[in-house]
């Protein structure tokens, strides 16, 4: 019996939202998978009440197959890059 990767959640930071905007329309574009959910929400990071950071966190669901009837295996290939 097979196993099969159905869907993931991933999240990313992003420094403004139009990159974020840029990264979830990428994401869509993909032949891969089908993004069924997409959100960007900023975030802060605050200290002695004044913000010292800003960035834009971005969330994309992604679904790689159908559960009930599968017609694919997708193994992922994780990557670090350094900054």
């Amino acid at each position: 019996m097979a196993t099969y990767l159905i869907k993931t959640t991933e999240v990313y930071r992003c420094d403004t939202e139009e990159e974020a905007k840029a990264w979830i329309e990428e994401a869509k574009h993909s032949h891969d998978y089908t993004v069924t959910k997409s959100s960007s929400e900023i975030r802060t990071l605050k200290a002695k009440g004044e913000i010292v950071d800003e960035w834009v966190r971005v969330t994309i669901v992604k679904q790689f197959t159908d559960e009930k009837e599968p017609y694919t295996v997708y193994i992922p290939e994780y990557k670090r890059n350094e900054v």
